[in-house]
């Protein structure tokens, strides 16, 4: 995993998991890297090297150093994984994770996501596959958001304009304490929020939101849907081919992070 800060990431308990029960001879990695120091890491890879996971803040700085983008790289200006090998290649398995996360959810008419970067790009197109018709955003520089998240979204607000109380389904894409602005309605019955933070859990606002009487879906299950896909890009190539054992992978993934 290449990314900083990075110390707190579950990550490497995830692909040992799956390396375990697929029987491979893998070791997973974290390593701090920043957009000035990413691009002499790649370099030093050598042929042992099969992939790397890509987090904040690499996943736009990483696309000009890879030639190869799968389409919905290109869509959103947006990588988290990349397959080594004579090859080099880009994926978004986030998109995937969260829509795997929510698909129970299709058709909800209103969603809010919170926060203006990379993971709320993902976000707004997860619930565009998922059928959501109205996906607002809101962050604290509305002005960047806009620019940066183009074609996403209905419409982009600030934490202090947002009706929470009014969507179907809210997706905070917040780092844990970075929350304090968002302000919660009394009561939010029932209303899932999907809060990609997981350490430390529950965020503040998870805790508001469930004490609003809000229902609060777990960030490490978000991590765990991804990573599966991680791993079929690892091992295939392909996102959309399942791994053997999958549903013996996924088992083992949650298990290792307490879910």
């Amino acid at each position: 995993m290449l990314g900083a800060p990075i110390a707190h990431s579950r990550s490497p308990l995830l692909h040992a998991a799956a390396a375990e029960v697929l029987g491979l001879d893998w070791a997973y990695e974290r390593i701090e890297a920043t957009a000035e120091t990413l691009p002499g890491i790649l370099a030093g890879f050598g042929p042992e090297w099969v992939g790397v996971s890509l987090t904040m803040p690499l996943k736009r700085a990483v696309l000009p150093l890879v030639a190869d983008h799968d389409p919905l790289v290109d869509r959103l200006g947006l990588a988290n994984t990349l397959r080594l090998g004579d090859r080099p290649r880009l994926a978004n398995t986030d998109v995937g994770g969260i829509q795997t996360v929510l698909r129970a959810l299709a058709g909800a008419e209103r969603a809010v996501v919170l926060g203006g970067g990379a993971t709320a790009a993902s976000a707004l197109e997860a619930l565009a596959r998922l059928g959501v018709r109205e996906r607002i955003v809101a962050a604290r520089r509305p002005e960047t958001a806009s620019a940066d998240l183009a074609g996403l979204f209905e419409r982009v607000t600030g934490f202090a304009d947002v009706d929470l109380g009014s969507a179907d389904l809210v997706v905070s894409t917040l780092p844990g304490g970075a929350d304090a602005a968002v302000r919660v309605p009394s009561r939010v019955t029932g209303t899932p929020l999907l809060d990609v933070a997981y350490d430390p859990w529950p965020t503040a606002l998870g805790t508001r939101w469930a004490a609003a009487g809000g229902r609060l879906l777990h960030g490490l299950d978000m991590l765990v849907e991804q990573a599966v896909l991680q791993v079929r890009v690892f091992t295939d190539a392909d996102p959309d081919l399942p791994l053997p054992r999958e549903d013996d992978v996924r088992a083992a993934m949650r298990a290792a992070v307490g879910r």
